[in-house]
């Protein structure tokens, strides 16, 4: 269906509980405070500030323990995000724009903190906690996925979002050190290719700056996707028409086709990376990527219903036209392979948001860059302590 020899391997993320691998990540980020004794969930409200599905998992997490939520999202997201918040989240509070304005999340989060004494939040940008989560569940998910296909890993294509998820490919790379690291974002708002800027439809990956737990340092490529190729290949793979014509005329198997409502539109996204990744590298059957599909179409009904109020009735003809023009028509376009230089520059951009914004430490940042080794190996190697505190904490409370 690609138009790739490679075989392109992805984790579902439909399965988890609230419907997105997010769940997972705000996990990642809550247990470790919980733990230690910094956040107490019956004293704290947990903050989550997100741009859709972080929030979603926090605040279906915080029930779980009982814990009330603030669920921090931008307003245009879709309709389907919001509707579940409102089954587990205590407030939420829809700020101004797209995926795209994360400094606006940044900004109520601040307005919080000068005014609500009982909060703690939970920043998956900045929580090592996220990154701590998918560099050794994810990755090792992902390990045994790649072992069970066999085949030659060449590279993990992730949209990049908070930077959690882009953390398993520090694992990977460990364990199959000729593989890369491909981060995606929109071509409408090109921070890491070109320090750029703008509103995009690809719902949930977070834009205009680069998260504190981006290891950029390890980062192979950046690679920008068009936000018109997965609109249009979402109503291509989940209408009855679209679906007939990959059967009928292209061939895909039905198998296949029956299944694509597990990619939601980042996840389309990250297929386009992979698809991208190969053409690049002139990939073989013998080669794989490995990428993961965030959520699924279950969360975009409404952009689908959108889609068919704007432009009518789906269509074979229209059919034929998105598999052209954004599938089989994708080329190696807007794609930066990184040199030191380049992955220096990205890293830099930190510093506007983290240092003069959000007033982190400056000589952290420097560490991240002049110290890598040493600062990210600390952190890859805090699992054991955490899951020692976990069964401790477990112990104690006596629920176990």
């Amino acid at each position: 269906m690609t138009g790739v020899e490679a075989r392109i391997l992805a984790l579902v993320g439909k399965w988890f509980p609230t419907g997105s691998h997010k769940v997972g990540a705000s996990f990642g980020c809550l247990v470790p405070p919980l733990v230690t004794g910094q956040f107490d969930p019956t004293v704290n409200k947990a903050v989550w500030p997100s741009t859709g599905n972080f929030c979603r998992g926090g605040a279906y997490d915080a029930t779980l323990l009982g814990c009330e939520s603030i669920a921090i999202l931008p307003e245009q997201m879709s309709r389907e995000r919001f509707e579940w918040l409102k089954t587990v989240a205590g407030e939420i509070i829809a700020t101004p724009g797209s995926e795209s304005n994360v400094k606006e999340i940044y900004d109520k989060v601040w307005e919080l903190r000068r005014t609500r004494k009982d909060i703690f939040v939970f920043n998956q940008f900045s929580e090592f906690g996220n990154y701590v989560f998918h560099y050794d569940v994810t990755g090792h998910a992902i390990e045994e996925v790649i072992k069970a296909a066999g085949g030659a890993l060449r590279g993990v294509c992730f949209t990049t979002g908070s930077a959690g998820t882009i953390a398993s490919g520090d694992y990977l790379k460990q364990a199959y050190p000729n593989s890369k690291i491909a981060a995606g974002e929109a071509l409408q708002c090109p921070t890491l290719l070109l320090n750029g800027y703008g509103a995009h439809r690809i719902e949930g990956i977070g834009d205009k700056h680069v998260p504190w737990i981006h290891n950029v340092r390890n980062t192979d490529l950046v690679i920008a996707i068009d936000d018109a190729d997965p609109m249009n290949l979402l109503r291509l793979f989940n209408d009855p028409i679209g679906r007939k014509y990959l059967v009928d005329e292209i061939g895909v198997p039905e198998q296949i086709v029956s299944n694509l409502d597990l990619l939601g539109i980042s996840s389309i996204a990250n297929v386009l990376m992979a698809v991208k990744f190969a053409k690049y590298y002139e990939l073989t059957h013998d080669d794989i990527i490995v990428t993961v599909f965030t959520d699924s179409a279950a969360m975009y009904q409404s952009r689908l219903e959108e889609a068919r109020k704007q432009d009518g009735a789906y269509t074979e003809h229209k059919a034929v036209r998105d598999y052209a023009q954004h599938l089989t028509a994708i080329k190696t376009d807007s794609m930066m392979e990184l040199t030191y230089p380049d992955r220096k520059r990205v890293h830099n951009l930190k510093y506007y948001t983290w240092i003069e914004q959000q007033m982190f430490n400056l000589d952290e940042l420097n560490s991240q860059w002049y110290d890598g080794e040493r600062y990210w190996g600390t952190i890859q190697k805090l699992t054991p302590r955490i899951d020692e505190l976990i069964t401790q904490f477990n112990n104690k409370v006596g629920l176990l």
